[in-house]
């Protein structure tokens, strides 16, 4: 266990999280130096928020989903300029709010007609450029279909103030096949071969979720240079040459990331052993974690280096039998005011959580420079004014 580690526990009573930016960092050079030179990076906010202003410098942009997101860029003083508004829903007032603001010089990612329409009318209010990337779909909610691309491409020369950049593309998460890239990437470069050739317009950029997979669990085995390497050679055996970007999230954050959460009880119920924590589901979920079926990379603070005694299934502090976090892990001698660290927490795993469930507290969150220090950048947050009616007056 490091020093630092160390001093966090002796300060927080309760669970806390923590960030490694050396380690953040590392990933983000080693993804890059796997990938074509030619490839931009962006990162999708919604993985993890605390880290986006030392991520800013290491990727050529930031993909951010929704108002509150975008505030949390602007507190931190990130260039609107490497900013990608996207996002399925996108209010008419928080688009017309930044088309409006001259100091924005962002993109936006459009998911319907109505989305565009509403971003040609304020493009002509306004006599403002958009930059805009046409998501194209992937069968489900998000996006817009083929032909409506078509239509837009048809009639763009109409639309003096709208730059169309090129094409956005998403279709999911944790995605190992090989074989899946390529036949998404082969339908993406012949679609744009059609737009090309039948309608006479050249995308300059592809922006395109990859969906790299994270092992978050102990049985997960993971060639991931194998995977960028064949990932590579697809990229470079395109037709057509855009300007590509990789929106990451998952595949940046997760591994900088970990979770501590103390013993706060034991006992063994019809010869299974339990251990409880003071966090639980409401504090860390992981992708794909089948009601705890799957065991998450875990240690004991200070027995790392010790053998295995028992197995335990680790449970939560909420009055739910869904809170398990991992069943059947063999773990050294364990009491209680021990804390077990989680590993690659980075990402979503504190944000997909029910935080305000049973009205317990959101933990801490630490981040941890190359030079290990830690700096606090929120503090434990009581919940239960955010639970507590407050009666106004009628409306």
């Amino acid at each position: 266990m490091k020093e630092y580690e160390k001093k966090l526990i002796a300060e927080n009573r309760t669970a806390f999280y923590t960030f490694d930016t050396g380690v953040l960092k590392k990933r983000v050079a080693y993804l890059k130096n796997n990938l074509p030179e030619s490839i931009s990076i962006c990162y999708a906010v919604k993985a993890n928020t605390f880290i986006i202003k030392e991520i800013e410098n290491c990727v050529e942009r930031l993909e951010v989903c929704s108002p509150g997101e975008y505030e949390v860029c602007r507190a931190l003083n990130i260039s609107t300029e490497k900013i990608v508004i996207s996002g399925v829903y996108k209010t008419p007032e928080f688009i017309e709010t930044l088309v409006r603001d001259n100091e924005f010089r962002g993109i936006f990612t459009v998911e319907s007609l109505v989305q565009y329409d509403l971003l040609c009318r304020l493009s002509e209010i306004y006599n403002k450029k958009i930059p805009l990337l046409l998501r194209l779909t992937n069968g489900s909610q998000f996006g817009i279909n083929k032909t409506d691309i078509d239509t837009i491409i048809l009639n763009k020369n109409l639309k003096k103030n709208i730059d169309i950049l090129g094409i956005q593309y998403f279709s999911g998460t944790q995605k190992t096949s090989i074989k899946k890239f390529r036949r998404e990437l082969e339908k993406l470069d012949s679609f744009l071969t059609h737009l090309k050739e039948d309608l006479g317009y050249e995308a300059d950029e592809l922006e395109y979720g990859t969906g790299f997979p994270v092992s978050y669990f102990e049985d997960e085995k993971l060639d991931e240079d194998a995977l960028l390497n064949g990932f590579s050679q697809i990229i470079q055996s395109m037709e057509n040459k855009p300007k590509i970007t990789l929106e990451l999230g998952r595949s940046i954050a997760a591994s900088c990331g970990k979770y501590y959460t103390h013993i706060v009880d034991k006992k063994i119920n019809k010869n299974v052993g339990y251990l409880l924590c003071d966090g639980g589901m409401h504090h860390i979920v992981y992708f794909g974690q089948h009601m705890a079926m799957k065991q998450p990379v875990l240690t004991v603070a200070g027995k790392e280096n010790e053998p295995s005694a028992a197995e335990w299934n680790i449970c939560g502090s909420l009055c739910s039998m869904n809170d398990i976090i991992a069943k059947y892990v063999s773990l050294p001698p364990v009491e209680i005011g021990d804390i077990l660290i989680f590993e690659n927490t980075g990402a979503y795993c504190m944000i997909e959580c029910i935080s305000l469930f049973l009205t317990r507290d959101i933990p801490a969150v630490y981040l941890i420079d190359e030079n290990e220090n830690a700096v606090r950048v929120r503090r434990t947050f009581e919940t239960a004014q955010l639970n507590t009616p407050v009666y106004e007056r009628n409306i």
